[in-house]
């Protein structure tokens, strides 16, 4: 991997990692297109590393406030009702289903599921999946002519039942193209959660799940010695300057906008690769082979 490779899909890793158009699709993508190997699951995991770390300073207070109240609920200090220590459970509970499901289909994460037609199903899939959820959230938060503003879920009405659905969506984002903001925020706002709650929760829950796979191939990689370090590491740099500005910038638009661009976007990006790949133009499997 070239340098300038590692920085383009560190700038891609960081534009794509939050909103919910799913990063590792377009880290794929971007090789296809642009005729480089394809960086793989491996790659993919290791800058995450970088976006993670954006996430634990944005929400440094958030993350220090939990652990403390969570910490103190262990040993009875801070009562198990407490908000931010049922955050710290809840967080652990909804980490369950992508980290047995990772361990379970990990051949296919690095091999079938990265077939580019297969992302342009979900492109397109979950697209939908998140135009539906975003409408429903809009009309409850409007109401009509013949209807009432209806309530919205916040954090604090988060519970086990809802905190393990939540981890499900996530674990959907195994597969390129799902986007796991995409996936836990469509699932919030069908369960009833604002868009503001639904996208918090999204990216703390993340943080357990990422960091482990990050460390996680951090160690295969280093007994393999199949990644290039000094690109690899740039990249997740890259990842983290452009993934902080890009938390901050959509926490502050989803408080007034809806998520219809995502859904748009999705929805063409998936079609185009349809073409693409049906005309010949693009191999479902561009990049694969060479290593």
């Amino acid at each position: 991997m070239s340098w300038l490779e590692s920085f383009i899909l560190g700038l891609v890793q960081g534009l794509t990692e939050f909103l919910p158009i799913s990063s590792s699709a377009h880290l794929r993508l971007t090789a296809a297109f642009a005729g480089w190997h394809d960086p793989g699951a491996a790659f993919t995991a290791i800058t995450q590393i970088g976006t993670e770390a954006a996430v634990l300073i944005y929400f440094r207070k958030d993350i220090g406030r939990i652990i403390k109240a969570w910490s103190g609920s262990l040993v009875g200090k801070v009562p198990r009702s407490d908000h931010d220590a049922k955050m710290g459970w809840l967080v652990i509970v909804g980490s369950i289903p992508i980290g047995v499901l990772g361990v379970t289909f990990k051949d296919q994460i690095e091999g079938p599921f990265r077939d580019l037609r297969l992302i342009a199903t979900t492109l397109i899939v979950m697209g939908i999946v998140l135009g539906i959820a975003d409408r429903l959230a809009a009309r409850d938060e409007t109401g009509g002519k013949h209807r009432a503003v209806r309530h919205r879920k916040g954090l604090k009405e988060l519970g086990v039942r809802d905190g393990l659905i939540y981890g499900v969506c996530q674990a959907m984002a195994l597969i390129p193209g799902v986007s796991r903001s995409g996936a836990t925020i469509s699932g919030g706002l069908l369960m009833g959660y604002t868009r503001e709650a639904a996208a918090r929760y999204s990216f703390l829950l993340a943080i357990p799940a990422v960091l482990a796979s990050g460390v996680f191939e951090l160690k295969d990689a280093s007994e393999g010695g199949h990644v290039s370090w000094g690109p690899t590491i740039f990249a997740t740099i890259v990842a983290f300057v452009v993934g902080y500005a890009v938390i901050a910038w959509f926490m502050k638009f989803i408080t007034t906008k809806s998520f219809m661009p995502f859904v748009y976007y999705r929805i063409l990006l998936g079609i185009a690769l349809f073409i693409l790949v049906g005309a010949g133009t693009l191999s479902p499997h561009a990049g694969e082979s060479a290593g």
